[in-house]
């Protein structure tokens, strides 16, 4: 048997609801001869009586009742459909896998979780952390659907939004001589116990310094190798070493620890939104305009 559609079940609906086809028909806004015939036909492809009618009034069978209680359910679960759908293609239900590196932690994320659960309530947002190389893996694969990750990377055929730019930056001992300096040369640390961070995996932030001591024409004395920025911190306020770090960590400064800019010239490195390029799932493309507001574009 053929399932009755859902437009002759909101005019039963209508009528069960009115007990009478002149305001039912008004309310539908059909002719009520038509109304009629529809639900006639009901009647016939149901094979039961759901309409008592006379001259004075309409009055609901046993099984028109049972009808009625149905039809309500069976149409507001449509409209529930129907809304869900349409806020899913509008980004506003679905789910989205967000990797961070941890330096974007303490800043960048809270920020955007902020003013991504005020919009979007409904879009369930996993983040995890991931270095920046594990990130680019993840991002081709199809793992995640954006990577908040420190360029230059090896970001081809993706699409970057720069959130900032980060200067080369030191935490010094406060006790340390250099500290006293408004900003120091990289060259200062030929000598100086370095702490590096991260240590693994490669390519990573430690390569950064690396290359830069080198181009400054020393090779760099490796004291401590460090995972975490709370580990790099808590180093350097022991007296480990001098941390050369990006200055977005300045957050992370705590007493015994000065924080001190390097002096140019220095790499600059960039904290940026990264998503594969193409057509994306829409609760993706809602995020990515949401990150777009919350850090625009630098004019050049």
């Amino acid at each position: 048997m053929n399932l009755p559609e859902l437009r002759v079940i909101r005019y039963f609906v209508a009528v069960a609801e009115e007990l009478h086809f002149g305001r039912a028909a008004a309310r539908l806004h059909v002719a009520q001869p038509g109304l009629s015939q529809q639900l006639k036909a009901l009647e016939q492809q149901l094979g039961v009586r759901l309409l008592e009618r006379t001259s004075r009034q309409v009055r609901l069978t046993p099984a028109g009742a049972l009808l009625l209680s149905e039809g309500r359910r069976l149409l507001a679960e449509t409209e529930r459909a129907v809304d869900r759908v349409k806020r899913t293609g509008r980004g506003e239900i679905g789910r989205v896998t967000v990797a961070t590196i941890g330096s974007a932690t303490y800043d960048v994320v809270p920020r955007l979780l902020r003013a991504h659960r005020e919009r979007s309530p409904d879009v369930e947002l996993v983040l995890r952390e991931m270095s920046t190389p594990a990130q680019v893996h993840a991002l081709r694969s199809g793992e995640i659907d954006l990577g908040l990750l420190r360029l230059p990377a090896d970001t081809a055929e993706m699409v970057t939004h720069t959130l900032r730019e980060d200067r080369m930056a030191l935490m010094l001992p406060e006790s340390h001589g250099l500290a006293r300096r408004r900003s120091v040369p990289l060259r200062a640390l030929a000598r100086e116990p370095l702490i590096l961070f991260p240590a693994s995996p490669r390519p990573s932030w430690a390569d950064t310094v690396i290359a830069a001591c080198r181009e400054a024409g020393f090779e760099p004395v490796v004291a401590q190798e460090a995972m975490e920025s709370a580990t790099v911190v808590s180093f350097v306020a022991a007296g480990v070493g001098i941390a050369v770090v990006p200055e977005g960590l300045k957050v992370l400064q705590r007493p015994g620890v000065t924080f001190r800019l390097v002096a140019p010239p220095a790499p600059v490195t960039r904290l940026a939104a990264v998503h594969r390029a193409g057509d994306l799932p829409p609760a993706v493309a809602a995020l990515l305009a949401l990150v777009r507001e919350l850090w625009p574009a630098r004019q050049s």
